[in-house]
């Protein structure tokens, strides 16, 4: 992007990121051995200006570059909280999460707030201005306001699910922001519908002949999926069926014959959106997808937890066991010699972070159906669970009792999208997250349902004083 000025005057990260000074951390910008190092550090934004039409793809693509950051810090929030991980290193981020010791100074939880404000930000910056620029085509204006009003949707719908109340940060003036206490949980994922709602309309169904652009930039079905998994969220079992439905029929999107293609592969047939990373990626501020490599591959700071590896190799699991692989050389002590497969090198062609993938979907649809008592016939749950057991190779499912098929649906979530960042929230949700993580960790305690507020954002927001979610 072109460095510009704004009024002459330059405007840092730390500046305009003043929900409660939300500060960005850096993963893997200088060296993929440094995933949570560094410390928050100042970047200039002078490129974020809109005078001209030429000033609109330059944003667009800053809100982009926000909106991935948001893919690894919430993949391990929602995998890494829960109980799919055991540490094996040495960073004390990990070890927190690993050993269910999670404090308000955990790295993880910082990360994730600042690249929610960051998006937020950059949103609220094109809706306050995109129209007073001239020149720019109705249809593209209306194109990127929708894409800012789906980031900051999906943003503050990760934050609600994370950490409860957040604030709600709707303007871009930096003395405002400064100091903005939280708002409900309630009051954020109404804002969260609302602006999903706003931009379904205004966005294109696909990218014809462009199948990276209909995978990385919103579409229709992105959004129509953010809504299934919304409604999911909030038991409204008619509209994440129905939504669910609308995606499968566009047909847009197909599950990949083989399950390898999920892990192994880009841009693949089933997905609806990931975010991408180009090779250069040292360079990509945020967080680098080397960084989830890293953690899971390179360093292995943390491995599969042993639970969850005797579920991956169960028969019921069929192909999907791909999702890691076994060494027997790393196995000493308390490594069980296992690794997580799904994210690749810089350098490897599985390197993205999916958001939505069609068999998401099936699975949404499933879980509503059998919540509306429809477990078998043709527009039953049944269907569309053995549907991906059939893909995984895997025996065919069978439940008679809304009991069954709910925890059967529990399983089939944690074979498929294993890693992808659902567990911690699903467990939540379904409200089996004290029973479940009881079991898994003796450390285990009723707070961890949510993430600390990051003890730094108290620290620079007067507003959230006295505000820590309750027991950190």
């Amino acid at each position: 992007m072109n460095t510009r000025w704004v009024n002459k005057k330059k405007i840092t990260l730390r500046s305009w990121m003043g929900a409660a000074g939300l500060s960005l951390l850096f993963w893997g910008v200088t060296s993929c051995r440094e995933i949570l190092e560094p410390s928050p550090v100042d970047l200039l934004v002078d490129e974020l200006v809109l005078n001209e039409a030429a000033d609109v793809q330059p944003v667009q693509l800053g809100l982009y570059n926000a909106f991935r950051g948001i893919g690894a810090p919430k993949v391990i929030a929602g995998d890494f909280t829960a109980d799919y991980i055991q540490h094996n290193g040495t960073f004390t981020v990990y070890n927190e999460l690993g050993n269910k010791q999670i404090t308000a100074a955990n790295d993880a939880a910082a990360a994730l707030w600042g690249a929610i404000y960051r998006a937020v930000y950059i949103a609220n910056f094109i809706e306050e201005n995109i129209g007073n620029v001239p020149g720019v085509p109705e249809a593209t204006r209306t194109r990127v306001l929708a894409e800012a009003r789906f980031v900051r949707g999906y943003a503050n719908f990760v934050g609600a699910y994370t950490y409860g109340g957040i604030p709600q940060v709707t303007t871009t003036d930096v003395p405002t922001n400064r100091n903005i206490g939280r708002a409900s949980q309630e009051a954020i994922l109404q804002s969260v519908l609302a602006d999903y709602q706003a931009a379904l309309p205004d966005l294109p169904e696909t990218y014809p002949n462009d199948r990276i652009t209909a995978k990385t930039f919103a579409t229709k079905n992105a959004v129509r999926a953010a809504l299934a998994r919304y409604y999911l969220y909030q038991q409204n079992w008619t509209q994440a069926e129905q939504t669910a439905t609308e995606i499968i029929n566009t047909r847009l999107q197909s599950l990949d014959t083989s399950y390898a293609a999920v892990i192994f592969q880009e841009y693949d047939s089933e997905t609806i959106l990931e975010v991408a990373y180009a090779n250069n990626s040292n360079d990509d501020p945020g967080t680098a997808t080397f960084g989830l490599n890293n953690v899971l591959v390179g360093r292995r700071e943390v491995i599969p937890a042993n639970p969850l590896v005797l579920k991956l190799l169960s028969t019921n699991s069929g192909t999907r066991s791909q999702t890691i692989s076994f060494n027997s050389t790393q196995q000493r002590g308390n490594d069980n010699g296992w690794t997580v497969r799904k994210y690749g090198s810089p350098d490897d062609a599985n390197n993205n972070i999916t958001l939505f993938r069609l068999a998401e979907i099936y699975l949404i649809r499933a879980e509503a159906r059998v919540r509306q008592n429809r477990l078998t016939g043709t527009n039953g749950a049944l269907a569309d669970i053995n549907l991906l057991r059939a893909r995984a190779k895997a025996p065919n499912a069978s439940f008679n009792t809304q009991e069954n098929a709910l925890l059967v649906i529990e399983e089939e979530r944690v074979y498929e999208l294993s890693f992808e960042g659902h567990r911690w929230y699903d467990l939540k949700r379904t409200g089996r997250i004290q029973a479940v993580m009881s079991a898994f960790s003796p450390n285990w305690n009723q707070k961890y349902e949510l993430w600390p507020i990051p003890q730094s954002e108290i620290q620079r927001n007067r507003a959230l004083v006295g505000a820590q979610n309750p027991g950190y």
